[in-house]
């Protein structure tokens, strides 16, 4: 039993193991629609796209999450932009501004005299730096993104099933677009400082396609996506305890695992109903 909650009686796994809860509520909330519309190439270039925030913010001693967020912004006003022009497919613009502010990113961090601690941080994540307020900041963002999630809902419903409908509806599906974005770049924000940007599509996308093949409603999604994600964030602090290997890393991949495992058993069960009713159709027969 010691060896279970031995590690969470330091502080700062405490506060490591509450920011990862945190974050996998409002990744769980921005993740599910990331899955449900295919946006999961969107999502990894909105992630590594905060790097010339972050960098900026370091090299001038300011708050790397207002560079993050700044970041975002010109990633979600730019992807938003760019969906708009008839000529360029979405996939072409969104690729060409990711490596666009990526490349910016690592120009203004060379610039830096920790350029190495910097990168590191960013791509990384250190979550077991997390302070009192960084938790408070995670919660504001997770009562954003409830806010959100729920007045947003149906039109999001409609964009991700059927956006000519949500037009016909008068649901706005440009404007649900962008505020979709900014959900996900307010999850990839919050995220980044517990898992890094490389790693951050673990806790985004993982536990909600974990989640797909055993509830049949968006928010049954989200809700099992979230207890997923906590799972994850407490195996993986335990496990980076014990084991001496990197948290973020190690949370993240646990997400993955979770995934394979959720669709291996997923498959196995449906096999074996599939050979129940084959021998029960047998029998009738």
């Amino acid at each position: 039993m010691e060896w279970l909650t031995g590690p969470f009686e330091v502080t700062f796994v405490q506060r490591a193991l509450w920011g990862g809860m945190l974050v996998s509520a409002i990744c769980a909330l921005a993740g599910t629609w990331v899955v449900l519309r295919g946006m999961a190439f969107l999502g990894d270039a909105m992630s590594h796209g905060l790097l010339p925030g972050v960098a900026l913010a370091a090299l001038f001693g300011g708050n790397l999450l207002v560079g993050a967020l700044l970041s975002a912004a010109v990633m979600t006003a730019g992807v938003t932009a760019l969906s708009r022009t008839p000529r360029l497919s979405q996939d072409t613009g969104i690729g060409l501004l990711f490596v666009g502010m990526l490349s910016l990113g690592v120009i203004v961090v060379s610039r830096s005299q920790s350029f190495a601690v910097d990168l590191t941080g960013f791509l990384f994540g250190d979550v077991l730096a997390v302070r009192e307020q960084d938790l408070v900041v995670l919660g504001g963002a997770l009562l954003l993104a409830l806010t959100v999630s729920f007045l947003g809902h149906r039109a999001f419903i409609a964009l991700a099933f059927d956006p000519r409908k949500a037009r016909t509806l008068g649901l706005r599906p440009r404007l649900a677009h962008g505020v979709l974005l900014g959900l996900l770049a307010l999850a990839i924000v919050a995220s980044f400082h517990i898992v890094g940007t490389l790693l951050v599509l673990g806790l985004l996308i993982a536990p909600p396609a974990a989640a797909l093949p055993w509830v049949r409603s968006v928010r049954g999604v989200m809700a099992l996506a979230a207890l997923l994600g906590v799972t994850a964030t407490f195996g993986g602090l335990l496990l980076s305890w014990h084991l001496s290997t990197a948290a973020g890393a190690t949370i993240s991949g646990l997400a993955v695992s979770l995934f394979f495992l959720s669709h291996l058993a997923s498959g196995l069960l449906h096999r074996r109903r599939a050979r129940l009713l084959g021998g029960h159709v047998t029998t009738t027969t």
